[in-house]
């Protein structure tokens, strides 16, 4: 058991060590899913419906007005999230 919750906690370091970064204004929902911890496929397709609807991010903390992004989402991911290619 103890060999097993290593593995395990291997592999979910080094999936969160290869995240990102990621371009929220111009990266797909593919992309959005595979590299940002917490962001599955629906949370990716809110994320470009939000962007095509109100415009590009002008930082990481406006993924809190799209629908299933809160303060966690956010903080596990701002330094893998760039903002037109600048880290915000």
């Amino acid at each position: 058991m103890r060999h097993y919750l290593l593995a395990l906690f291997g592999a979910l370091c080094c999936q969160a060590a290869l995240a990102g970064p990621v371009d929220i204004n111009s990266a797909d929902p593919e992309t959005l899913a595979r590299e940002l911890n917490g962001i599955g496929t629906a949370r990716a397709r809110a994320i470009v419906e939000y962007r095509q609807q109100f415009g590009p991010f002008r930082s990481a903390d406006e993924l809190l007005n799209v629908t299933g992004v809160g303060e966690h989402i956010l903080e596990a991911n701002r330094e893998n999230i760039l903002v037109g290619g600048a880290r915000p």
